[in-house]
């Protein structure tokens, strides 16, 4: 495996002389034209599907079809009548900073579907018995998915789960009978000769990439959007109750909760997985290479109930993960008792009043009788007495941290309420099933335990772990061995986040390629968190310095690293505290002399070794800030045409002197 540098770009980035506001797939093309001067030996690519009027690229309606916002309208050949349209259109957002998403895609729709209705008769006829016959037959996805994208016109873009509920839960032969609706006909052909046509492009840029000797890596996420085609189609191979995630850490303290629908291995290993292999089979026409997003997943992935709010994870567990049993409690000496008080919330009545103490009144003192209401509301709608106690469990209509909320209890009631709701030790989450809360060490019953009994709740709870570790191993090596062996494509993992030691393991035993991010890259347990050595990275791997959901290296270096502990690892101790060409070529190089086989920088990192592409604020030049929703993200663009770039002689060389730095030796 050769040595190359590489670069990651999303699609929409990029400025070509064409382009309606958008990078579309024929710029990548012209793209690979100009990075192979630059030494570039790879392209990495953001997820290209169709992910609607959401601007996420790992939000997809469908694991297959192409995302509608990257067609060139003009290469389509009954497009030429449409010309001046699509020059305004152009022309319109050529000088915008970040592309409208939303904005360009109503356009771009519009501007199809006029070029369509006239042109429907012969592409309609070519859908029955032409080369658009012979491409549906070719790409079966695309019924079901035409029939989706059709429900969801008709019904303004909401989610499946709101459409009319014979539409909702439909099995196969009723989406081929509505494919196959002549009066309908007409409004399903529009999205395949749309697909098709963007699967030409697509393909010939791919094409162009390959014969310039550069490896075109595509993103394959790992989870699907729960409003998509297809858990729509396929829920089968779904657990829409479950919530995908990620479990509390530094960054998260309450854990990642992403809203997807999390895979129903089980049942799609009864088909082989051909879903699956189907998605691998559908990239390969176009990439060399495909990242693997969220590889941990395919171990283990953290899920937490569709009832908790999606700001929390805290609820979760791993999946697959080994069961405690009723009875390995049992076996300790719990009995039924001891077993709820630990698996379920009991909450004292003084805690519900304490709550609600911060209410006050006109004369900032506590307005007694605000309070009074807001308790009594609490008691009736969400709690149940113990006995005569002054304890009380939640109502049975309670099945996670959204009914609290739609109670409309008052925000202080409200927010204990579900600091309540989480505070257990352990969560039946099938009959007779628990798995331990993230920090069921912080819970009332676990600080109500003796010793001994805390001793051998630990142990228990610790033999758990080891055999689940087992399990995530058999599991992932299982799913990656068929991912691997369904596609010639080369594989390539995310694996970041809390990593257990299967991982590498299986990584390194199949072969695939891990992630380095250098700035996490570090020994986390030694004092100080020193950098690991770039020349100790394994040569299976892809060093980075960013990544799309972090700041890019100028913002990382601006306002985040400790500079001096950097520059020391760097071995250039008089850097400037604010980034310029020179610091940016100090960081790139060091880290172009990895000894991984790939070195791929974010195309902002490579456009900082010139100062005239430096935006004012570091900060505008981020695809994505993780956490937020807003038009900001996943809208990135590159500060000048890829034409322009072109001619920038000094930025071509420094980019290349990148390409030809030699590997750092160990001492």
């Amino acid at each position: 495996m050769d040595r190359r540098i590489g670069v990651v770009v999303p699609v929409g980035a990029l400025r070509g002389e064409k382009s309606l506001g958008v990078g579309e797939f024929p710029d990548i093309a012209e793209f690979a034209s100009m990075v192979k001067d630059m030494g570039v030996g790879l392209i990495q690519l953001l997820p290209v599907n169709d992910t609607g009027f959401e601007s996420s690229p790992y939000s997809a309606l469908s694991a297959f079809a192409l995302h509608p916002l990257y067609v060139r309208i003009g290469d389509i050949a009954c497009a030429a009548s449409f010309s001046r349209k699509i020059k305004d259109a152009l022309e319109r957002f050529e000088k915008e900073p970040r592309f409208p998403h939303q904005q360009i895609l109503r356009i771009k729709l519009g501007l199809l579907k006029e070029i369509y209705i006239a042109n429907e008769k012969d592409i309609i006829k070519s859908a029955k018995f032409g080369e658009l016959a012979k491409w549906i037959e070719e790409n079966p996805w695309v019924k079901p998915y035409a029939v989706f994208r059709r429900l969801k016109d008709v019904n303004e873009q909401k989610s499946w789960k709101e459409w009319e509920p014979k539409y909702q839960k439909v099995a196969r032969e009723q989406i081929e009978s509505f494919w196959e609706d002549e009066s309908l006909r007409g409004d399903h052909v529009f999205w395949v000769w749309l697909q098709e046509a963007l699967d030409a492009q697509f393909a010939k840029a791919a094409k162009a990439v390959a014969d310039a000797g550069i490896i075109l890596e595509g993103d394959l996420p790992i989870l699907i959007n729960s409003d998509s085609c297809d858990v729509w189609a396929y829920p089968e191979y779904f657990y829409t109750n479950l919530s995908a995630g990620a479990p509390p850490d530094m960054y998260s303290p309450t854990g990642q909760n992403w809203g997807f629908p999390i895979y129903n291995w089980q049942n799609l290993a009864k088909n082989d997985y051909e879903w699956w292999k189907n998605r691998l089979k559908t990239a390969e026409k176009y990439y060399k290479a495909y990242r693997i997003d969220h590889v941990l997943g395919f171990f283990r992935i953290w899920a937490s109930s569709q009832k908790d709010l999606s700001s929390s994870s805290l609820m979760g567990r791993f999946i697959p993960s080994k069961p405690i049993l009723r009875k390995d409690l049992e076996l300790l000496g719990f009995d039924a008792e001891q077993i709820y008080w630990l698996s379920y919330p009991h909450i004292p009545t003084s805690e519900v009043w304490r709550s609600l103490e911060g209410i006050k009144s006109a004369d900032g003192g506590n307005d007694y009788e605000a309070i009074r209401q807001a308790a009594e509301k609490a008691f009736m709608t969400c709690l149940r007495r113990i006995n005569n106690e002054e304890l009380w469990w939640f109502n049975d209509d309670i099945k996670g941290e959204k009914d609290v909320v739609d109670k409309d209890l008052h925000p202080f009631v409200r927010d204990y309420l579900i600091w309540a709701w989480r505070n257990r030790t352990l969560q039946e989450y099938e009959k007779d099933k628990y798995s331990p809360i993230w920090f069921y060490r912080d819970t009332r019953a676990y600080n109500s335990l003796s010793t001994e009994q805390r001793d051998k709740l630990e142990a228990l709870i610790e033999k758990q772990k080891e055999a689940s570790e087992k399990m995530w191993e058999t599991h992932g090596k299982k799913l990656l061995t068929m991912l691997k062996g369904s596609a010639s494509m080369l594989p390539c993992a995310e694996d970041l986040g809390e990593v257990p030691g299967c991982v590498p393991r299986t990584l390194d035993k199949l072969k695939i390629l891990g992630l380095r991010v250098v700035r996490w890259a570090r020994e986390w347990d030694e004092e100080g968190s020193p950098f690991i050595p770039l020349e100790d990275y394994p040569e299976l791997s892809v060093c980075t310095i960013a990544v799309h959901d972090s700041s890019t290296a100028r913002e990382w270096w601006d306002r985040e690293v400790e500079q001096d502990v950097f520059s020391a690892f760097l071995g250039q101790p008089a850097l400037p505290p604010v980034y310029n060409p020179g610091t940016a070529k100090a960081v790139l190089k060091k880290a172009a002399g990895a000894a991984s086989v790939f070195r791929v920088f974010q195309i902002q990192d490579l456009l900082h070794l010139s100062q005239r592409y430096y935006a004012p604020d570091p900060k505008s030049e981020r695809v994505n800030v993780p956490g937020s929703v807003s038009e900001f993200n996943w809208t990135y663009r590159l500060p000048a045409s890829i034409a322009e770039l072109a001619k920038d002689k000094e930025l071509i060389r420094a980019v290349r002197e990148l390409s030809e730095v030699k590997q750092s030796k160990k001492d």
